[in-house]
């Protein structure tokens, strides 16, 4: 048996005994680094995570140019990990990667350096710098290690990721909208409305590969409120922006022909179709106007409906 296996084995249940009896500051302050290194991993072996990040750390100098550096600077990573100091973590094992680029626990470190960021991600409103970061090194990993078995669980935490993102944004174009045509956030001739449509559409083409979930609510987000600019637009504005709402319906409709959204879409389709079939008609005007033609689809409905009951009737008797 490997001697450095056998006197760790060996080493192990002396050790924690040592420490239950409250030696570890004795541990600490040893100068036989051999000694003092199997120590620290048998506390990571113990689940005592804190404490070997502790010892790992005090060796890591004095260890740096011997054979145990490589892999102390390793378990310094991963015992900062398993106690939940990402921050720590991420830093080790970058530092791992950089000191040791062909090293044996390159892809691991690589990777975990990717989840220790990926653990830090803020709630999506606050700033996601650690977010960006993690996808960032997740990339990397998948750049350095292309036949890594850990591929799917790298993509799929970038997609988590990345729709983490994609949903700030669409808080964010949310808000425009909220906002409505309140002018207090905005400059002179600036629009709530114009921002969340620039704002969602940011979003949709920077993240192609949001969840369609996401890119559904981005996208009829872009609707109502290319819509609703139409309907406090200027008269000089106001046809155009509605044939571009019009242009946005054919857009969603194609790209979600069974949205859940698709009544409400349909129904600012037509608003906006009647509207530009007449031409001239005044802000003010509009609710009166799409109510009147609302009014007269129903009464040519019901008089079509009539006659069918007419002439079933006839044909009844005959």
């Amino acid at each position: 048996m490997n001697k450095r296996i056998f006197l760790f084995l060996l080493f192990v249940p002396c050790f924690l005994f040592l420490v239950s009896c409250g030696e570890y500051s004795s541990v600490l302050k040893s100068t036989d680094y051999e000694y003092k290194y199997e120590a620290a991993k048998a506390l990571y072996t113990n689940g005592d995570y804190r404490q070997a990040a502790e010892l790992f750390g005090s060796l890591l100098t004095i260890l740096r140019s011997t054979s145990y550096g490589e892999e102390c600077l390793y378990m310094l990573g991963e015992s900062n990990m398993k106690a939940k100091d990402y921050e720590s973590a991420a830093m080790f094992f970058k530092k791992y990667y950089q000191s040791y680029p062909k090293g044996r626990y390159m892809e691991m470190a690589r990777y975990n350096s990717g989840f220790a960021l990926y653990k830090q991600s803020a709630d999506v409103r606050l700033d996601q710098s650690s977010t960006m970061e993690a996808i960032n090194e997740y990339q990397n990993f998948l750049d350095y290690c292309p036949g890594t078995n850990l591929k799917e669980q790298a993509q799929q935490v970038i997609y988590e990721m990345q729709d983490k993102l994609v949903m700030k944004e669409y808080l964010s174009a949310k808000l425009y909208y909220d906002l409505g045509t309140y002018r207090g956030n905005t400059t002179e001739g600036g629009s709530n409305y114009a921002a969340c449509v620039v704002t969602a559409q940011n979003a949709l083409k920077d993240y192609p590969y949001a969840s369609a979930e996401l890119r559904e609510n981005l996208s009829i987000l872009v609707l109502r409120a290319k819509y609703l600019l139409a309907r406090n637009s200027i008269e000089e504005k106001r046809m155009e922006r509605y044939r571009d709402t019009i242009d946005e319906y054919y857009a969603f409709q194609n790209d979600f022909p069974e949205s859940k959204y698709i009544d409400e879409a349909n129904t600012i389709f037509s608003n906006s179709e009647q509207i530009v079939t007449s031409k001239g008609i005044k802000l003010e005007e509009i609710d009166e106007f799409i109510a009147r033609k609302k009014e007269a689809a129903m009464k040519v409905q019901e008089t079509k409906s009539s006659h069918k009951k007419e002439k079933k009737a006839k044909e009844n008797k005959s």
